[in-house]
C-alpha cells in the first residue's frame, strides 16, 4: 500500500466561505474526508495536512521520504512566489504531484507561472475537488512505474 502525503497551502483552511464561485462551497474538512476516500479506493493510505506557513510546507517535504512514498500538493499562492518550497521538492526524492482547484491559467495574469511546475512530476489544475482524485491517481500510477522498471 503507498502512502501519500497530501498537502494544502495557505488560504485553503476558508475553502467553503472564500470565493465560493472560484472554490465552491464545500469546506477543508469535507475535501479531506473525499480525499482519504478516494485514497482508500486506490489502495493508498493518505495523510492531510494545511499550513499558511511556507516554513511548515517546506518542512513536511523535508521530511516525506522517510514516511511517505508521494506528494499531493496544492502549494495556493506559493505556486507563484515560493523558490523555497520549489527548492525542497527539487531536494528529495519524493515524486511530487501539483493540483490546483482552480484553472490557474484561466486566472489573473500573475497565477500564470509555477514555480513548482518544474520539479513536479506533473501537475493537474481547474477540475475543482477532482484535481486531488486525478492527483492520488497520477501518484500512484507513477509509483507503480517505478515499481515495474
Amino acid at each position: 500500500m503507498h502512502r501519500l502525503l497530501v498537502l494544502h497551502g495557505p488560504n485553503l483552511n476558508l475553502l467553503g466561505s472564500r470565493e465560493t464561485s472560484v472554490y465552491g462551497t464545500g469546506s477543508l474538512e469535507e475535501l479531506d474526508r473525499q480525499i482519504i476516500e478516494w485514497g482508500n479506493a486506490e489502495g493508498a493510505e493518505v495523510t492531510t495536512r494545511q499550513s499558511n506557513a511556507e516554513a511548515d510546507l517546506i518542512q513536511w517535504i523535508q521530511e516525506s521520504p522517510s514516511e511517505y512514498d508521494a506528494i499531493v500538493l496544492n502549494p495556493g499562492a506559493f505556486t507563484h512566489t515560493s523558490i523555497a518550497i520549489r527548492d525542497a521538492i527539487a531536494a528529495v526524492p519524493t515524486p511530487t504531484i501539483e493540483v490546483h482547484l482552480s484553472n490557474i491559467y484561466a486566472r489573473e495574469e500573475f497565477r500564470h507561472h509555477s514555480y513548482i511546475s518544474a520539479v513536479a512530476v506533473g501537475q493537474i489544475a481547474g477540475f475543482g475537488p477532482q484535481s486531488y482524485h486525478l492527483g492520488i491517481r497520477a501518484a500512484i500510477q507513477h509509483l507503480g512505474k517505478g515499481e515495474t522498471q
